[in-house]
Order: C-alpha cells, then sequence, then structure tokens
C-alpha cells in the first residue's frame, strides 16, 4: 500500500482503470491539481479531498491515512455507502428506490 497521499490516489486510479484528467473532472478540479496532489507537491483542500474520496470510492480518511475503506473495514464501507446514498437519494429514481429497499430486505432472509 502507498505511504502517502498522492501514491494512494495513484493506486486507486490503477484499481478503477481511471485517468487523471477522470478524476479531476469527477472531482471538480483542473488537471494540473490533480497531478500536483499526486506528486505530492500540494495537499488539497477538505472539499476537493472530499469530492477526490467519492469519486474513487473510498474515504478522506484513507487517502490521508491510508486506514478506513480502502482496507475492507466494514464499518468504513457501511458509512461510506450511506453517505453515497444521502447524497444522491434525490437523484434516484422510484424504480431505483425499490431496487435499493428489495435488496436490503432480500439479504436479511439468506
Amino acid at each position: 500500500m502507498a505511504q502517502n497521499l498522492g501514491g494512494r490516489i495513484a493506486e486507486l486510479l490503477t484499481q478503477y482503470n481511471m485517468s487523471q484528467r477522470e478524476l479531476a473532472d469527477k472531482a471538480g478540479i483542473t488537471e494540473v491539481s490533480m497531478s500536483r496532489y499526486i506528486k505530492g507537491d500540494r495537499v488539497p483542500k477538505g472539499t476537493t479531498l472530499a469530492n477526490i474520496a467519492t469519486a474513487l470510492h473510498t474515504t478522506t480518511d484513507f487517502l490521508l491515512n491510508g486506514e478506513g475503506s480502502g482496507t475492507g473495514d466494514f464499518e468504513s464501507e457501511y458509512y461510506q455507502i450511506h453517505r453515497l446514498i444521502a447524497r444522491n437519494a434525490s437523484q434516484m429514481s422510484p424504480k431505483q428506490r425499490r431496487e435499493l429497499i428489495i435488496a436490503l430486505l432480500e439479504s436479511d432472509e439468506n
């Protein structure tokens, strides 16, 4: 596992087969800024870091410290999923909401 923020971002980019440009677009920043974060020349502000974490399907804790959802920690993954759903619930269609509820209820039966 990478020992710094830039290394962890680079690892996740590889894992998700995503370019720096794609990540920068998803995080709402320039590609130059993203490159500087990966190289370790700069550290992103909180909001930017949160956007990067969301785009990479991880947490800010993992990006900053190597702790949390990147290590398969269930609690961190649960809270990450919870935040993702809460943040995007207003954009979900009724069908998507039903599918999510059904998936949760079906898991109780197994």
